[in-house]
């Protein structure tokens, strides 16, 4: 949204590159003037500069940047203000207006696309795949996905999965790392996202949790792929695109390191295709890669062009799954931490769950049973509310629009909106907004209620609701009952109290993520009834 600082920025590439900016800048300026001198809007524009924009006050507040737009958006009276970039080069809105988000979502659909700022950034990782996608490209994927995530048969493949990987790699992890050491509870989560995600995606175990793990391809693919994410969110938080795109170009610096990681991504998951074609072995297994494989033999590709496009849409699942329900599960647990009745009622509801079902461990508790875990749907929904895992998301505008608060935005701005400022909003949730309460989402028989999705998006919502979201509830339901079965788990420094809430320990990257990570101590349970 706001322009932020480069990494490892050549002093020189930037002096030559000033005044050919400045030039562009003024006709940029001096032709939207004379395009648009009849609007006026009343939409607030805070913290703005000529020329720099909003540059100065976002480096001032770097450090707390959700925070900082939360509250300029609270002081707004439609919780919508303007954005200006660097130099003029960009300009844009910023909404937590529920009403703006089903506009730019579901009504005006079509207006608001991903655009140039996602396939400039993403292009090289994701292609042409499903979550950097617009038009008919989009529309043919989202058709497949759609048809997929509702079959039973995946789902009952993702939920066995989930419960093998939490078997047979997380708690046997947790069980080496318990005792009077620490251990960092974000990393772990992350090494078993990526684990889980690669088994419902490729049908490949990475087997990061695993101690006999030895797969130089793996650990190869694992490491490249985290050197790709890090850097697309290093080039979306650039002030100045050009000075990337001319690294790029010259293929220096951590594009360099960037293009290689690419490589290493593209052979990985090519490999894997033409080892499942050789086998012939798409057609009887679940993973996602052997269900897009059947269903793209009638599309008309030619084999490199449809291996392509597996591609893309396979790694595209892998970007969404890998550190999303990790990043959740790390405040959620923090959360816990600093609020013990809530943790002692989510203890006692999935212990009564398991006597009522007669089970005697949470792994064997059924998708079903885990539908009847309210008050855990419900902390986990009120942590995500908080804590979202994406906290900011953008669109770009194909034509000039006007918002149903009456707000212009010019063709070829961007539409940001923020799940993180949303859920923060008095207006939206009551005085009590910054509070962790689960018992918002209960009625009054103490029943899960789904909230309106434009003023809870954190699953983002209309045309591109988010398709795992049924799936990313059973993997956290499940990872926190058989963790929270096993063991206690107190965070050093103490967890996420009320005071706590107040500064949140985040880092600002294209994921809501623990500064420094969640440092624990875990202790074996003694099994008993609650």
């Amino acid at each position: 949204m706001f322009a932020g600082t480069t990494h490892d920025l050549p002093h020189l590439l930037l002096l030559l590159s000033l005044p050919l900016l400045t030039l562009s800048t003024l006709f940029h300026l001096l032709h939207r003037r004379r395009r648009h001198s009849a609007v006026k809007t009343k939409t607030p524009c805070p913290q703005s500069h000529p020329l720099i924009g909003n540059l100065i006050a976002f480096l001032r507040n770097r450090h707390r940047f959700h925070d900082w737009v939360t509250d300029m958006l609270s002081d707004t009276p439609s919780l919508t203000l303007k954005v200006n970039g660097f130099l003029g080069l960009s300009h844009g809105v910023c909404t937590a207006d529920p009403t703006n988000l089903q506009h730019l979502l579901r009504y005006n659909f079509p207006n608001y696309i991903k655009g140039r700022r996602y396939t400039a950034v993403l292009h090289e990782l994701l292609g042409g795949g499903i979550f950097n996608a617009d038009g008919s490209l989009w529309s043919s994927q989202r058709k497949i996905a759609s048809h997929e995530f509702n079959t039973k048969s995946l789902r009952t493949f993702i939920a066995e999965t989930v419960q093998s990987q939490i078997s047979e790699s997380l708690i046997p992890y947790l069980v080496l790392s318990a005792g009077d050491h620490t251990v960092d509870l974000q990393q772990i989560l992350r090494k078993f996202s990526f684990d889980n995600i690669c088994n419902v995606a490729f049908g490949v175990d990475p087997g990061l949790l695993r101690s006999d793990s030895k797969d130089s391809k793996n650990l190869l693919f694992v490491q490249a792929f985290d050197t790709a994410l890090e850097h697309t969110s290093h080039r979306f938080m650039s002030p100045l695109p050009a000075v990337w795109k001319l690294k790029r170009y010259l293929n220096i610096g951590n594009e360099r390191k960037y293009k290689e990681a690419i490589k290493t991504v593209n052979q990985f998951a090519m490999d894997v295709i033409k080892s499942k074609e050789e086998r012939n072995d798409y057609k009887t297994h679940d993973d996602l890669l052997s269900r897009f494989m059947a269903s793209s033999w009638d599309m008309g590709f030619e084999d490199e062009d449809r291996r392509k496009f597996l591609r893309d849409i396979v790694i595209s699942f892998v970007l969404a799954g890998k550190d999303s329900t990790s990043t959740a599960l790390t405040w959620f647990f923090w959360l816990l931490d600093g609020h013990p009745h809530c943790k002692h009622l989510i203890r006692k509801e999935f212990s009564t769950l398991m006597s009522s079902s007669h089970h005697t461990h949470p792994l064997n508790l059924t998708f079903d049973d885990l539908k009847n875990l309210n008050y855990l749907h419900a902390a986990l929904s009120e942590s995500m509310r908080l804590f979202p895992p994406v906290p900011i998301n953008s669109r770009l505008t194909v034509d000039d629009d006007v918002l149903p608060d009456g707000t212009y935005v010019g063709k070829g701005w961007f539409a940001d909106y923020s799940a993180y400022a949303m859920g923060r909003m008095e207006r939206l949730w009551g005085p009590d907004c910054r509070e962790f309460k689960p018992e918002r989402w209960l009625d009054g028989d103490g029943v899960y209620q789904p909230l309106d999705q434009y003023k809870y998006p954190v699953f983002h919502g209309g045309f591109r609701m988010c398709l795992g979201k049924e799936m990313a509830y059973l993997q956290m339901k499940s990872v926190v009952v058989a963790v929270m079965h096993e063991f206690e788990i107190e965070v050093i420094g103490g967890g996420g109290t009320p005071e706590k809430m107040v500064d949140p320990p985040y880092s600002l990257s294209l994921l809501l993520s623990m500064k420094n990570g969640l440092h624990v101590r875990l202790k074996k349970r003694q099994q008993r009834s609650v």
